[in-house]
């Protein structure tokens, strides 16, 4: 049984989330203790024990110690991974992104294709928004040859959740490519969209949507900006939210194919102006350091990089702390090398195949 520690390196929810999957794909039985140490509510959270209960469903494995607030679990995968269509509720605000992240590539090894309806959060903060999970990472996985689809059918905002979400995963063909991200090059196209649920009295999408495209004007860019409500008459999604919220979201595709982006959630107290011009900052930030990702995107095409066949090499902003948690496990799990140098990460993908 493998043992991991889960106060080493950045002591968060990413190591839960991403040790249980990639054991699952190699078949390896787990021992994950000291669970979020560092953080100020150590232990599992809903969302983290539903990505756990989860990838249990999926493979038919075994979770033992699956309680909130567990600091210790052991975990016995099944045999295969199964397709077909699975329906989760996190039962909070927390992060279907996330949920999503931790999932996806068992989708892309099933046994056939696999529908994800997922309840929680889309919009919160410290967690990647779902307009960026489909509009920057699901594009740049989907160059490596994942077929994956996210649909927003319902938005969804601390403290109700309620949000819902659909993916739609195909199983690989084969091998994952790497990913070959070295230039930045020049930046050709910037969209955004900026939403607001139960808010149009106030204006909210139009003021996030001005604010950004103020501070990128400034900058020499041109940004294309969607603004959407829950109360107009063709409502942008399926569902309106059950509760006030808002988000931003601003994202650069560049003419080498690397794709940048950055979003914030509103919150009590945080207003539309700040939300516009704090995101167009962030992006402006990871676009100034060169790099061919953001800093979300820097840590969450780990997983896949070290899946594929051959070496990934992209520039990131800068080290993060999970960035360097992601490195560390999927070198201490699946055997992926990777080496930083002068934030160009390299990693020697392992070429993982499904069993037939």
């Amino acid at each position: 049984m493998l043992e991991i520690d889960g106060s080493e390196q950045s002591g968060s929810g990413t190591i839960v989330r991403d040790a249980v999957p990639f054991c699952i794909l190699i078949g390896q039985e787990i021992h994950l203790k000291n669970i979020r140490a560092k953080r100020d509510k150590p232990g599992l959270r809903a969302q983290h024990l539903k990505a756990l209960e989860a990838a249990a469903n999926l493979c038919g494995g075994k979770l033992s110690g699956g309680t909130v607030g567990s600091k210790e679990i052991w975990f016995h995968p099944g045999k295969a991974i199964k397709g077909g269509t699975f329906v989760w509720d996190i039962g909070t605000a927390g992060s279907t992104a996330m949920l999503a992240l931790s999932l996806i590539p068992l989708g892309l090894f099933a046994v056939g294709a696999s529908t994800y309806r997922i309840t929680g959060g889309l919009f919160q903060d410290f967690a990647p928004s779902l307009f960026h999970l489909k509009h920057v990472l699901l594009p740049t996985v989907r160059r490596m040859g994942a077929e994956v689809e996210v649909r927003i059918i319902q938005p969804g905002y601390v403290p109700k959740g309620g949000g819902r979400i659909e993916l739609q995963i195909m199983p690989v063909n084969g091998a994952l490519k790497p990913l070959n991200l070295v230039s930045q090059g020049q930046v050709v196209s910037m969209r955004g969209i900026a939403l607001s649920s139960q808010l149009k009295e106030r204006n909210v999408s139009q003021r996030m949507g001005r604010e950004c495209e103020r501070v990128l004007k400034a900058r020499g860019f041109h940004p294309e900006i969607d603004l959407l409500d829950d109360e107009r008459d063709k409502p942008a999604f399926e569902r309106p939210a059950v509760q006030a919220g808002a988000a931003l979201a601003v994202w650069a595709e560049t003419d080498t194919g690397g794709l940048l982006g950055a979003d914030m959630a509103g919150a009590r107290g945080r207003t539309a102006e700040f939300i516009g011009k704090q995101t167009a900052q962030d992006l402006l930030t990871d676009l100034g350091s060169g790099a061919t990702v953001d800093r979300h995107l820097a840590d969450q095409v780990i997983p896949f990089a070290a899946l594929s066949k051959g070496t990934s090499t992209f520039r990131i902003p800068s080290v993060t702390e999970h960035v360097e948690a992601r490195l560390w496990l999927v070198e201490k799990i699946v055997g992926a090398k990777s080496m930083i140098h002068e934030n160009l990460v390299t990693i020697e993908g392992i070429g993982f195949l499904r069993e037939r």
